[in-house]
């Protein structure tokens, strides 16, 4: 198949956060943060909406010109995680993303700060923040034709790539793609895990 993809900006903000939002609705992840379904409908979109304005701020996001996927990616420079602002991505990131969705809730927050801890830092590479494909369209591939321009520059450039899969399906789907579980899983408190994962460019 052929994706036709073109590159996200500010206009695009609110509805790629609405495909990560229905994306990620029945996440193990993001079960763990909002347990009440209910109220995970009505603030999972705003917590994710602060990665879609990262992405944008320092990133980029590549979607589907359907709108049936979107990718965030983060170009990290070696020894400064994720994006090159390495203290808002550790201490300013999670805050927001609890600030933004539900300030009660600590989950909001440690999540983030669980998977800033343990994020490599010693060689540049792109960080695939989130990817989402839209319920209906899952299974079809489209999230691996998304990625492939991306994982084929770093291949030619020689920059590795790293992730964190959020569940065992998505984690089958990356390895298939190169990636390889890289360090000890994220372990939520009384939830469930997340693998860090590393792929190193071919050829």
């Amino acid at each position: 198949m052929v994706l036709e993809i073109r590159q996200a900006d500010q206009s695009d903000r609110d509805a790629v956060a609405r495909l990560l939002d229905v994306a990620f609705r029945d996440d193990p992840v993001s079960g763990w943060v909002f347990p009440d379904p209910e109220h995970r409908a009505a603030v999972h979109g705003k917590f994710l909406g602060v990665f879609v304005d990262v992405a944008l701020e320092e990133g980029r996001i590549d979607c589907a010109v359907d709108g049936s996927a979107a990718a965030l990616w983060l170009r990290v420079p070696a020894g400064d995680p994720e994006g090159g602002a390495a203290e808002a991505a550790e201490d300013e990131v999670p805050a927001r993303m609890r600030a933004a969705a539900d300030p009660d809730n600590e989950r909001c927050e440690l999540v983030g700060r669980l998977t800033g801890a343990v994020h490599p830092t010693a060689e540049e590479h792109e960080y695939l923040l989130m990817i989402a494909v839209a319920p209906g369209r899952q299974g079809e591939g489209l999230g691996t034709e998304l990625m492939r321009p991306v994982l084929e520059r770093c291949d030619r450039e020689g920059v590795p790539a790293y992730l964190e899969a959020s569940s065992e399906r998505s984690k089958v789907l990356y390895e298939r793609l190169g990636w390889e579980v890289t360090g000890e899983p994220v372990r939520l408190p009384d939830g469930p895990l997340m693998w860090p994962m590393w792929r190193k460019p071919r050829g």
